[in-house]
């Protein structure tokens, strides 16, 4: 998967997971755990952007590692609106196979980067 299709597919992912908070029952816990998953959600899809446009290899890989926080801590609140059923599980569960999907993508390139040789280029 490339750069584009990837800055897409981040960005798509947000706005399910902003749906999905907005579906959210109206209650105390819900309204915490809207703002969120609202929060590390959008982080994931804004922070590739930032990677994309990193300015050297250690810049890249701490940009990667925010992403892979964020995309996982999607997963932790995705996951707890399920044991809180505030949600039904099989609603949930393809956009959080996609929050688990992503975390791995972005794990496997932040380790391939990683493994590179000193030199980085940037693709702009």
């Amino acid at each position: 998967m490339n750069q584009v299709d990837l800055k897409k597919r981040t960005k798509e992912f947000a706005h399910r997971c902003v749906k999905l908070s907005s579906a959210l029952p109206k209650r105390l816990l819900s309204n915490h755990i809207r703002k969120q998953l609202i929060r590390c959600s959008t982080s994931v899809a804004a922070n590739y952007r930032a990677a994309c446009v990193a300015q050297s290899k250690p810049d890249f890989v701490s940009k990667l590692s925010i992403v892979i926080e964020e995309a996982d801590e999607t997963c932790f609140w995705m996951e707890f609106v399920v044991e809180e059923n505030l949600v039904d599980e099989e609603k949930i569960k393809p956009l959080l196979t996609e929050a688990k999907e992503l975390t791995a993508i972005f794990i496997a390139s932040r380790k391939t980067v990683k493994n590179r040789s000193p030199e980085f280029i940037i693709n702009h």
